[in-house]
């Protein structure tokens, strides 16, 4: 396989995976501002924050508010990591291998690029939890597509590498929207809002009911974070998508004989999250580890690149 062609295929996993991520990441800001006692522009920071994309919104001289940041998340052709952005590229990457993905993933990608426009003015009239729910209905759809049609060779190991690197990092950037939440004054780690928050951050990866049957207890943010960083059965988990990551090396190293830096930092990756527990996790700070590990994921999305030279 040409090295542009593994760069695209790599891509429009993480682009597609970019897509749903920013969506869901507006999706739990509007939750957020729905609660009590809610901070309002604190909010709304923190999810430009977890987007990665604080500097690029602060040189805008734009006000941090609900509108302007929906617009630079979802609508902004000028941000590389808003969701029209990330579909428009995916798009791009689709055409220019047409030959190496089947018809149906091309479809599904296609017709959302010539849907996009509407959809845009409907979200930006107002319907933006519609807007929100189309993007994840197209993301289920390449999936659903890649899983059903593409034949098990390199096309394949490259889209869903590229998807479990990125999803690796949207999991770490979306828990870590919790920790850029400045609880309100008077209210305790722990409590009614705290909680609140918690619950609408899985709702935002669709996991309330997966942490009812692993845990089948009352929500506590220990075991949150548990779930979504620590649990393989939870498909979003930091552990689940370095495992993904691994077997997809594995599957191009197998086919190809191609081995490097890429798969030995995945294992590194492995070993450090197998060593670990939850309570190693919060009592050596959860945001100063989604710092480190969003750094090592860096550093494996850059050895895919140096390996596989794209």
């Amino acid at each position: 396989m040409l090295s542009r062609t593994a760069s695209s295929l790599y891509w429009i996993g993480r682009h597609i995976e970019r897509a749903d991520f920013v969506a869901r990441l507006v999706e739990a800001a509007l939750q957020f501002e729905l609660l009590p006692q809610a901070m309002g522009s604190d909010d709304w920071a923190s999810a430009v924050a977890s987007s990665a994309g604080s500097d690029r919104f602060l040189a805008s001289g734009q006000e941090t508010n609900r509108a302007n940041v929906i617009a630079f998340l979802a609508f902004d052709p000028t941000n590389p990591a808003s969701i029209v952005s990330c579909m428009d590229k995916a798009r791009s990457d689709a055409r220019a291998i047409r030959t190496a993905i089947t018809r149906e993933c091309f479809e599904t990608l296609n017709e959302a690029h010539l849907a996009m426009k509407g959809q845009v003015r409907r979200g930006k009239a107002g319907h933006i939890q519609e807007f929100i729910d189309w993007i994840k209905t197209i993301a289920r759809s390449f999936e659903g597509a890649m899983h059903r049609t593409m034949l098990r060779n390199d096309s394949l190991w490259f889209l869903r590498l590229g998807g479990a690197i990125e999803r690796a990092d949207n999991t770490a950037r979306l828990l870590d929207v919790k920790y850029h939440c400045l609880l309100p004054q008077g209210q305790q780690v722990g409590g009614m809002h705290d909680q609140a928050q918690w619950t609408a951050l899985l709702r935002s990866v669709s996991a309330v009911t997966a942490y009812r049957w692993i845990y089948r207890d009352g929500l506590k943010p220990w075991l949150v974070a548990d779930l979504m960083i620590l649990r393989k059965e939870m498909p979003r988990s930091l552990a689940a998508c370095v495992d993904e990551a691994s077997a997809m090396l594995g599957c191009l190293r197998q086919d190809g004989g191609r081995t490097g830096a890429a798969d030995r930092q995945a294992r590194k990756m492995q070993t450090q999250l197998a060593k670990l527990d939850v309570e190693d996790v919060i009592q050596s700070g959860l945001h100063e580890f989604l710092e480190e590990f969003l750094a090592d994921n860096n550093r494996l999305g850059f050895a895919v690149s140096d390996q596989f030279l794209f």
